[in-house]
């Protein structure tokens, strides 16, 4: 999948624009009447693991808003052809055209992880919902301190620590966004989020599953101790945490159950 408008597979059939609200949290945090400004301009889609929402360079002419079980990354490709993750982005976010306005250059390539159905609109039509709502226009603001408090985070994370606590910290992350104990995931592609060879992984993964934290077979892995992974995780996974719920206090998972129990 590209930004081309053709390449994006609609999913009109399985639920409607209204009740995907509820499956994502900035949009479940929005009041009926706030809500309505985006609404019209929404359409459902359906994203398979490996779809590219955009490249660097790319306009980005689009913001998907992930439903439950979607992960997607920001992917920063160096000029070798290594690539490591800087950020992901679920259920809890929006992908493309969360600050600027005009031209919109994408920095990252926008990779999906773990696919499913999303929620799009044009950034076009999410500037003028901005400039009629303050709410609106407060909250991307709001998510856009988030995800720049998470790729600080990153940076600092993929200085300074271990990679058993790295991937424990992408496990959590991860886990928080699909809703299954189940993750489905190669071990290259793994790899490639934090920026490591596939034996580094392997040998992790390893010492994990002896330790009964997790189970793995070749693309799936299970948590099985999800409070002993987050004793293993380093700091950023709280500290990243802590700041969504400070800066976004509104964009729980009860507001979705909310939502969903009102429709």
């Amino acid at each position: 999948m590209s930004n081309d408008n053709n390449n994006f597979r609609s999913n009109g059939a399985t639920l409607n624009v209204a009740l995907q609200f509820a499956g994502n949290r900035l949009l479940a945090s929005l009041n009926p009447t706030d809500r309505a400004f985006l609404e019209p301009s929404m359409s459902s889609v359906l994203l398979a693991r490996g779809d590219v929402l955009f490249e660097p360079g790319e306009d980005v002419t689009h913001t998907c808003f992930p439903g439950p079980g979607v992960v997607a990354s920001l992917v920063v490709t160096m000029a070798d052809g290594r690539a490591v993750e800087a950020v992901t982005i679920g259920r809890e976010g929006a992908i493309g055209g969360i600050v600027s306005a005009g031209n919109k250059p994408a920095f990252a390539r926008a990779v999906v992880q773990i696919g499913g159905t999303a929620l799009r609109m044009e950034t076009s039509a999410l500037e003028s919902a901005k400039e009629r709502s303050s709410a609106i226009r407060d909250l991307f603001s709001r998510y856009a301190d988030t995800l720049l408090a998470q790729t600080m985070q990153s940076v600092a994370c993929n200085a300074l620590h271990a990679i058993d606590a790295r991937l424990c910290r992408w496990l959590l992350t991860t886990h928080d966004r699909v809703d299954s104990d189940e993750i489905a995931l190669t071990q290259e592609y793994l790899a490639e989020m934090l920026g490591v060879q596939r034996t580094t992984v392997s040998g992790v993964a390893r010492v994990l599953q002896e330790r009964g934290l997790i189970s793995y077979s070749r693309g799936r892995m299970v948590i099985l101790d999800r409070g002993a992974i987050e004793q293993c995780a380093c700091e950023c996974y709280q500290s990243v945490q802590s700041h969504f719920r400070a800066v976004l206090p509104d964009a729980r998972p009860q507001k979705v159950i909310d939502a969903k129990t009102a429709s």
